[in-house]
Parts: structure tokens; C-alpha cells; sequence
């Protein structure tokens, strides 16, 4: 090294920092490298449904990936099969009804579940029936055969809720019959069973359009505001995750507001990947029918008013013995930072 004169060491020392430069370059713009720092996060879906737009919109425009999320979202055909999946530790994050943490909780488990974002403040079912009925009365449904879905979930318990409300009695007054699974609902009406069911959106559209039953009615827009669909995980998941939910909210947060502030044409061409086998001019009627109702929350923070009237609604159909605490089911810690 004595030999080598000090130009010549200069001009070493600056080519090994370009290449240095260059490599760490490649390293952070290479597509690979930049997905190995994205952290795996599954969730348990109730359902495949436009009613959750907020999720698919975030999912489809990046908005998990610009959070450092990389989301895989299985659907589980049921709020009791979702709880059973975040319980069991085969999902990190549950996606139901509410009413499924109220459960955990009531059942004195340790490690239950708390409800960290909301999606939806209204029922997203449409009744549907054999006939289109433009004066259509909840009184319409006396002396009925009705598929409501599982007792003790949500659409079932809405419902329940509506018809009381409209004098109707679900035991004496109509065939209110829940020996049918939430997934085989549809495909039963379809083939005749019933005469009437509760489908979700694209389902209900999609069932109109086909001439196989005619949407008469909208569950949520009758029950009012409630706590519909929401976010949950066991409290040791959140409390060793914390820095990762209040990212999976911040992205939750970025599809609230961009479907909260886009028409219903463009809300459609963003679900359009998560429903690939739906004509998109059914998305854009699916998401003008869900905004004219007031479905989809714009922040993702639950109240406890909201809370009460679930618990409420519970109580009625007869599935709430022992109401919960609202600060120990819902944990709004992770949505009050995004707003």
C-alpha cells in the first residue's frame, strides 16, 4: 500500500462508495426485497360482500402496503366460525358481527376478544321476495315462510328486531325458520324454499337482475344505526401487535374516507378485483343502494350509544342475558389516533 499513491486511493475509496450507493439503490427499489418488509396479517371475513367496500377498496388500492401489511382475508361463512378461527389462533384478526365479542366476554374467558375498528353502522341485508311489491309493509310478512339466517347472529337478530318493532311476533306470527345455514341461504330460496329471504349485496342485486326474487326492502334502513361489522382480536394479539393494528386501522381508515368521498361509478372500479365475476354496472347500483342507506361508516371508532342499541337489539331476540361493559369489549385506542 505504500506503493499506491494517494489519487489512486482517492479513486478506489469513491468507486467503492458509488458501488455501495448503488447496491443499497437496487436493495430498496427491488420489488422482492421491498415485499419481504411487509408483515402478514390474515383476517376472517364473515362474508364476501360489497357491504364491506371500505376493506376491499383499501385492499386493492395499496393502502395495507403502504402501511407495511401484506393481507391475506379468508372467508369464513359465519361470525361463530370467525370467533372460532381468532380464538383457535388460525387468523390474527376477526371480521363479524360484534355480538361475537359480546359472547367471548360473557363466556369469562381470559383472553377474549375487544372490537378495535368498525366498517358498517347498518344491517347491509336487503329483504328479498317472490314478487316485486312496491307498497311493501314489514306487516307483509304475517303468515310468511321467512329464512332470517343463524340464530343469534346479527341479520338474524335485525331482523327479529324490525318485525317486533312493526307488532309482528316471530314465534306465533310467521315461519321465522333458521334451519337453514347463512351459506346455503340464498342458493335454498333460489330453489324455492321460503318466501322470503335476507340476502347481502352483490347477492340481492344479482338475484333481482336474474328475475329469481325481487328486493322489497332494506333491513338496516328499518333497524336504524347499529353496529354492525367490525374488527376484533384477542387481547394478547393486540397488546404484542399494537404498532401493527394501528397501521391495519390507518389503512382501514384511508378506505373510509375514500369511499366516503368518491361516487358510486368509482367505487365500483376499485372492488372490481375483489369481484371479478360481478358486472361492474351491479357494483355501482350495489354501492349507490349502500350509501343512500347510510351503511358504511366514515372513521372507525365505535360509540358507545351504538354499543348499547346492539346489546339492545341482543336483548330483545333473547341471545343477552347479561349485558357487557362497553370499555371492556370495545377498544377505541387504535381509531381515535387516525382521526
Amino acid at each position: 500500500m505504500k506503493n499506491v499513491s494517494s489519487k489512486a486511493l482517492a479513486t478506489l475509496l469513491l468507486v467503492c462508495i458509488c458501488f455501495a450507493s448503488v447496491f443499497a439503490f437496487t436493495a430498496c427499489s427491488n420489488p422482492a426485497t421491498a415485499e419481504k418488509e411487509l408483515t402478514k396479517v390474515t383476517v376472517s371475513e364473515v362474508t364476501h360482500s360489497v357491504f364491506y367496500a371500505p376493506q376491499y377498496v383499501a385492499y386493492n388500492l395499496g393502502f395495507f402496503t403502504e402501511e407495511g401489511i401484506d393481507l391475506e382475508i379468508v372467508n369464513s361463512q359465519g361470525a361463530d366460525k370467525v370467533m372460532t378461527a381468532v380464538l383457535s389462533n388460525q387468523v390474527d384478526i376477526g371480521f363479524a358481527g360484534p355480538e361475537a365479542a359480546i359472547y367471548v366476554y360473557n363466556e369469562g374467558k381470559a383472553d377474549y376478544t375487544e372490537v378495535f375498528a368498525q366498517i358498517t353502522q347498518r344491517d347491509g341485508s336487503f329483504l328479498v321476495g317472490r314478487e316485486p311489491e312496491e307498497n311493501f309493509e314489514w306487516t307483509n310478512l304475517k303468515g310468511k315462510h321467512v329464512l332470517p339466517g343463524r340464530k343469534g347472529g346479527v341479520p338474524y337478530m335485525t331482523l327479529e328486531y324490525v318485525l317486533k318493532q312493526n307488532g309482528l311476533d316471530t314465534e306465533n306470527d310467521l315461519d321465522f325458520d333458521n334451519s337453514i345455514s347463512y351459506d346455503l341461504m340464498n342458493s335454498a330460496f333460489v330453489n324455492g324454499t321460503g318466501d322470503y329471504v335476507t340476502m347481502f349485496e352483490p347477492a340481492a342485486t344479482v338475484t333481482e337482475n336474474e328475475g329469481k326474487g325481487y328486493i322489497v326492502a332494506s333491513v338496516g334502513e328499518a333497524a336504524g344505526e347499529i353496529p354492525y361489522t367490525a374488527y376484533f382480536a384477542k387481547k394478547s394479539y393486540l397488546e404484542k401487535n399494537a404498532d401493527l393494528i394501528q397501521h391495519f386501522v390507518n389503512a382501514i381508515y384511508k378506505g373510509q374516507v375514500w369511499v366516503d368521498t368518491h361516487t358510486p361509478a368509482e367505487i365500483a372500479e376499485a372492488l372490481l378485483p375483489s369481484f371479478p365475476d360481478t358486472d361492474i354496472a351491479v357494483l355501482e347500483k350495489v354501492a349507490q343502494r349502500y350509501k343512500e342507506i347510510g351503511a358504511w361508516k366514515t372513521e372507525p371508532s365505535m360509540t358507545e350509544e351504538s354499543f348499547n342499541k346492539l346489546q339492545e337489539v341482543m336483548t330483545t331476540a333473547g341471545e343477552l342475558t347479561e349485558t357487557v361493559p362497553y370499555d371492556k369489549v370495545v377498544n377505541n385506542t387504535f381509531a381515535n389516533k387516525v382521526q
